[in-house]
């Protein structure tokens, strides 16, 4: 029975995976998301711009499909800005006319590889030689053709690292489980965006295995603690006690059984002291779909959960920048 329905979470995961990769999922899974970061090294330009120019970058990467709501990833997308020529126009009033040649950048800021550039020259035209800089930035438009193709190729490479990566990943996410640092194993294999197709389909059979694993772990330190728990007393301070700890045995885990015997061990016990039934039953699976959800949102969630609560690691971006200057 159990491996059945561990073949039909198969199947259902195998469909699933298939339809996100057919729809272009855009949840944060399965983008690619990029950081945007404004070097301070941009000569001359004007503190006002700066923002400015932070918030055209997140419309680059949120409107080509890679924006993210991490602000240290990676994987960023970055600039440069050179004043071509600056002049006074002679008009009444003069006005500061700037060319600038804007560069974008996006790269890896661990191995420090630029995996894509293009460049624009924007004139801006204004009051003063700030104003004008700020004119010119506003130009720059993230539909351009120009700069989308900029960001597929970026994000072409980025998928060619995962995948050129991928058993690297597996071989790490099978030694931290075989550790017993389930949650962690899970958090590697979901790193993997669903976008990287090859290496996606290469992880996902994992998971199954892995979450199980997780599952069987957890049921049985809960049923040693319980039967320590209730075997302390065997009265109804015990059956109370037994059943905080039993209620959280995971649905699916290999121990679930004896975790049942307990149960009715405890039930007969109960009614031997109190002449009353003891209402409790232990959280099953009502169909195939309960197994698939559980399984398909492990990576998703455990995944998500374990590196959210992680440190930031803190890429330096600065560092990188100015190898591709």
């Amino acid at each position: 029975m159990k491996l059945a329905c561990f073949l039909v979470a198969m199947a259902l995961m195998n469909i699933a995976l298939q339809a996100q990769n057919s729809l272009g999922s855009s949840d944060d899974v399965a983008r690619i998301a990029l950081a945007s970061y404004v070097p301070q090294q941009i000569e001359k330009m004007p503190e006002e711009a700066r923002s400015l120019l932070q918030n055209k970058l997140n419309q680059v990467a949120s409107q080509n499909g890679m924006g993210g709501n991490s602000k240290n990833e990676r994987f960023f997308i970055t600039c440069n800005v050179a004043v071509l020529t600056r002049d006074i126009t002679p008009s009444v009033p003069p006005m500061t006319a700037l060319t600038l040649e804007i560069t974008l950048y996006i790269g890896d800021a661990v191995d420090g590889k630029k995996f894509s550039t293009v460049s624009k020259s924007i004139v801006g035209v204004d009051q003063n030689e700030t104003k004008a800089y700020i004119d010119a930035l506003r130009k720059l438009k993230p539909t351009d053709p120009a700069i989308k193709n900029f960001v597929e190729e970026g994000k072409a490479k980025i998928i060619e690292f995962y995948n050129s990566q991928c058993d690297f990943i597996i071989n790490e996410a099978k030694s931290l489980a075989g550790q017993g640092k389930f949650d962690e194993s899970l958090s590697k294999l979901s790193s993997v965006p669903t976008v990287c197709k090859d290496c996606h389909h290469k992880i996902h059979g994992l998971v199954p295995g892995i979450y199980q694993q997780k599952i069987d772990n957890e049921c049985k330190k809960i049923l040693t603690q319980a039967n320590s728990v209730w075997k302390s007393k065997l009265n109804l301070e015990g059956a109370d006690a037994a059943s905080k700890l039993l209620k959280n045995v995971p649905p699916g885990s290999s121990c679930a059984g004896d975790a049942d015997r307990l149960v009715d061990e405890i039930s007969k016990r109960v009614f031997e002291l109190d002449k009353r039934e003891w209402d409790f039953k232990l959280q099953v699976y009502q169909d195939g779909v309960d197994l698939e959800k559980a399984v398909i949102q492990a990576a998703r969630d455990i995944g998500v959960a374990y590196a959210e609560n992680q440190p930031d690691v803190i890429y330096n971006y600065e560092t990188t920048v100015l190898l591709w200057w």
